[in-house]
């Protein structure tokens, strides 16, 4: 299960590198806003994801 969590967490960290490199490239406002919210949303999925691994590390 520690496997597919670190999976599932760099899954994540790759996708908001994939929106960050998008966000500076885009071309339009609404553009930048739709990159600027999805990485806001992939960065509570990644929160979420780690805090597991937070709670392990502790003990």
């Amino acid at each position: 299960m520690i496997d597919l969590q670190m999976t599932l967490i760099r899954g994540s960290e790759k996708i908001i590198d994939q929106y960050q490199y998008l966000l500076a490239t885009a071309t339009s406002e609404r553009e930048r806003e739709r990159f600027r919210q999805r990485i806001n949303e992939e960065q509570l999925l990644l929160d979420k994801r780690r805090q597991p691994e937070q709670s392990a590390r502790a003990t």
